[in-house]
């Protein structure tokens, strides 16, 4: 149950319902997880910098479990998720960074308890 978090200084309207359903669909892919465990939030329209600069920004948070937890699994989520960013936004690799966080079944709450015991 993947969680994704977008931030960036982008305006709502670079944020279309269309764009978050294929945000889901392209993170869910590089991933390996199945599109209805994902859970992904957009949060446009933020005040950023990045680098020294507050030109169109994105950087994006991908938090799962058991997928994450190494660089060469990270290298390849990270190829497909900047060419799904760059093409739909129009944005340069210099203005995307992406943080993976490999979280543990204890560590994601649902249903009334955590993943290790579902």
């Amino acid at each position: 149950m993947p969680f994704i978090e977008l931030k960036s200084n982008l305006a709502a309207a670079s944020f279309s319902e269309d764009f978050v359903k294929k945000l889901c669909s392209c993170t869910a892919a590089a991933l390996g997880k199945p599109e209805e465990r994902m859970n992904v939030v957009v949060n446009p329209g933020l005040p950023m910098l990045m680098a020294g600069s507050s030109s169109p920004c994105v950087m994006l948070s991908v938090s799962a479990i058991g997928v994450t937890d190494t660089a060469v699994k990270n290298k390849e989520h990270s190829a497909k998720i900047f060419e799904f960013l760059t093409r739909e936004l129009s944005l340069t690799e210099d203005r995307i960074v992406i943080q993976f966080h490999a979280l543990e079944p204890h560590q994601v709450g649902k249903k009334g308890t955590v993943m290790s015991f579902l």
